[in-house]
């Protein structure tokens, strides 16, 4: 099983939350897209526990399983068509969950998150 991370999933595995620790142990492959990465620095920056947030943030990205997802052109493709979509919806999303879900939908891996603004966007896999 493969599964795509979202910030909060990461926290709840960092804080020992049963469900979270059984998907990420049982996972194959775990997918870290690039924004993800991003929004927990930046909380980190803004924290008194920046160098050992990072430090295990870092020991995560670097076990075999673990994969960050950056985008590519064909991620730009996604990232307009589910722009348009939600646009039309009147149903907007933040911008990095929107660059989240362009990735999801490109790389076809279900996202492992509890935002449920991305209900928005049915067609994503998310994991369940």
């Amino acid at each position: 099983m493969m599964v795509a991370l979202d910030t909060n999933r990461y926290r709840d595995f960092c804080e020992g939350v049963e469900e979270a620790v059984h998907v990420l142990r049982s996972a194959e492959r775990v997918w870290m897209p690039f924004p993800v990465i991003a929004e927990l620095r930046a909380g980190f920056a803004c924290g008194s526990l920046s160098q050992q947030n990072e430090r295990v943030l870092n020991q995560f990205l670097n076990r075999p399983r673990v994969a960050i997802l950056f985008p590519d052109e064909q991620t730009l493709f996604h990232y307009a068509r589910l722009f348009a979509q939600l646009r039309s919806q009147g149903t907007p999303i933040p911008t990095n969950d929107l660059w989240i879900a362009a990735l999801i939908q490109q790389h076809n891996v279900p996202l492992y998150t509890r935002d449920r603004h991305l209900d928005a966007l049915p067609q994503l896999l998310r994991w369940s």
